[in-house]
């Protein structure tokens, strides 16, 4: 195996468009890289780079030593596990396992003894005669990985495996594309726009926008300290909510006043606003930081707020409140792309909105009802602020 250096590369196609822009990254040797980011970030054309597929308009990539920009697909020792699985309909699962080594000339013995060695590793032995209509979207999952794996290249690229499958079969292949990786501490990138693999599968996670490189981390370190907003409202389900606050001091410190309630600010994190009494900033609460305060009653009056809740969902395992809360939501370019579902409306020229409705993840056991009042308890030591203006994460300015 080798690692993956991106130097400085970028995409840009004949109309002007920077489909990917100065992307610096170091795959390691064995490790398991995530790109993820929404429709058109640039992380499927990244991937195709390095596969010989997109040509590369600036910067350089290295597999190992070798400089790839110049060098044929063929030449890169490379193999790629497509979205729609890419078989041969009329050759059998063997067959198709085997075709990169037959293009290659390995002898047929050899070849023959590889693939049956992986297709005990993915549970195929009894399928190698069938062809691929007549296997299942896991199965033919597996065939598409087996045939890149029997080649024993340097690296694995994986553009999206799992988005054909559904929900079900999408998390039992997570676990076993995963599991594998690490059997073969085979260098992988996989490319997906969802969140959920990104934070299960990767050892790290390098979150895309615009072509941009938003911010590389492990993955439980981009739930806990995203660099900005979109990171913020990208990573994590449900998404983080975000609030406009104004951050106060008085004689007990520091807070950060939303609508006509404040939260008291801990002091290990007031130094962080020192700069911004007396001004906006976005604030942003996970849900699972938010609990109902009958059961918490140990949590300080500074640390409550209250509201009314527009909805509820039981979920098994948690209770998904929709509290509706004085205060005006975060309207920023980066949360709104970062979102998913439907975005908030645009507000209008002097508009002012009174309400913002936070998700908060509650005990199941906890009592609430639609249109009941309720008081939440904030875990104080996971707040999150965020530059209004530029998004940036004011832990990191």
């Amino acid at each position: 195996m080798a690692s993956v250096t991106f130097e400085e590369v970028a995409k840009v196609y004949p109309d002007g468009t920077r489909a990917v822009d100065r992307l610096g990254l170091e795959v390691g040797d064995g490790e398991f890289m995530v790109l993820v980011g929404p429709s058109g970030c640039g992380k499927t054309t990244a991937l195709r780079m390095v596969a010989g597929l997109e040509e590369i308009s600036e910067g350089r990539i290295r597999i190992g030593e070798r400089v790839v920009n110049s060098l044929g697909p063929r030449d890169r020792d490379v193999a790629m596990v497509f979205q729609n699985y890419a078989l041969y309909p009329h050759m059998s699962v063997e067959k198709n396992m085997a075709f990169g080594l037959t293009t290659r000339k390995v002898p047929r013995q050899a070849a023959r003894t590889r693939v049956k060695k992986i297709a005990g590793i993915l549970g195929l032995e009894t399928l190698l005669q069938r062809k691929p209509g007549q296997l299942s979207g896991g199965q033919r999952q597996r065939v598409a990985m087996g045939r890149a794996i029997v080649r024993e290249p340097q690296v694995f690229l994986m553009d999206e495996p799992l988005s054909n499958l559904d929900a079900k079969l999408r998390v039992q292949m997570r676990a076993e594309i995963a599991s594998l990786q690490k059997e073969l501490n085979a260098t992988t990138i996989y490319v997906t726009h969802d969140q959920v693999e990104a934070m299960t599968m990767g050892d790290r996670v390098a979150v895309m926008r615009g072509g941009l490189l938003q911010q590389l981390d492990a993955p439980q370190r981009l739930y806990d300290d995203p660099a900005n907003l979109f990171v913020a409202t990208f990573i994590g389900s449900p998404a983080m909510n975000l609030l406009e606050a104004k951050v106060e001091h008085g004689d007990r410190g520091t807070v950060c006043r939303i609508g006509s309630q404040a939260i008291a600010v801990p002091e290990a994190l007031a130094g962080r606003l020192a700069k911004h009494v007396g001004r906006d900033v976005a604030l942003g609460l996970r849900p699972e930081s938010l609990e109902h305060a009958a059961l918490a009653p140990d949590t300080p009056a500074g640390h409550r707020i209250r509201g009314t809740v527009r909805l509820v969902e039981a979920l098994g395992s948690a209770l998904l409140a929709h509290v509706d809360v004085d205060g005006r939501p975060v309207r920023h370019e980066q949360v709104l792309e970062g979102m998913s579902g439907d975005e908030p409306a645009e507000l209008q020229p002097g508009e002012r909105q009174a309400q913002t409705t936070l998700v908060c993840s509650l005990d199941p056991n906890a009592e609430v009802g639609i249109g009941e009042t309720v008081e939440l308890a904030v875990d104080a030591r996971r707040l999150h602020f965020f530059d209004l203006d530029s998004g940036a994460s004011l832990a990191r300015l």
